[in-house]
């Protein structure tokens, strides 16, 4: 039998990376290398590049696609290349979406605060809002989310009902949600067992 050790815990008290948590659909551009030959299933390719757009549990096609993102990606092909090979996580929000944040559109917010911000993020993307960094202390978490429940929504200015906060823990690689309504209450619960209203 394979010996498998157990793994190094990191210690709760290191920097946390606390975001405002938008209520969309979890989508991801991802950008392959082709070494001279095209791979099948992207929906954009340029310079050696291949380009695809996924949800949160399968690759998404033009006709096959999950709130138009695919078709969305599909266009800005050119303009997502920039953020270079490797898979981008992040939300697709907006106009029909979910919460729809009051949007007339459809926008990507893109999850790695620590790689983009506005200077460093294609023209055509997002980055959720970051709402504090610091060392972990629940204080902290709890008046991120009151602050975000008291002023609105920081990734859509104006709208009243966001959804919660992502508490990233840096030295653990590990993302940790809250919301502001319903937090004691599991997702699959939510969904399926209470009474619709």
């Amino acid at each position: 039998m394979e010996f498998i050790g157990f793994q190094k815990m990191p210690r709760l008290s290191r920097d946390v990376i606390i975001s405002e948590k938008i209520d969309g659909t979890n989508a991801q551009i991802a950008i392959e290398e082709m070494n001279g030959f095209p791979i099948p299933g992207a929906i954009y390719e340029k310079d050696g590049l291949s380009l695809f757009a996924g949800s949160k549990n399968r690759w998404l096609a033009i006709e096959n696609d999950n709130y138009g993102f695919a078709k969305w990606a599909k266009e800005h092909g050119e303009e997502l290349l920039q953020l270079g090979p490797g898979r981008h996580f992040g939300e697709w929000w907006g106009q029909g979406i979910q919460r729809g944040y009051g949007l007339k559109e459809k926008r990507f917010s893109l999850f790695n605060v620590s790689r983009w911000n506005d200077e460093t993020k294609p023209e055509c993307c997002h980055v959720v809002p970051v709402l504090w960094k610091g060392t972990f202390n629940t204080e902290d978490i709890d008046a991120c989310l009151k602050s975000l429940e008291r002023r609105g929504s920081e990734a859509a200015p104006g709208y009243t009902n966001p959804e919660g906060i992502v508490i990233y823990h840096t030295a653990g690689n590990f993302s940790f949600k809250k919301t502001i309504e319903k937090d004691d209450v599991p997702k699959t619960k939510e969904l399926f067992n209470e009474p619709k209203s």
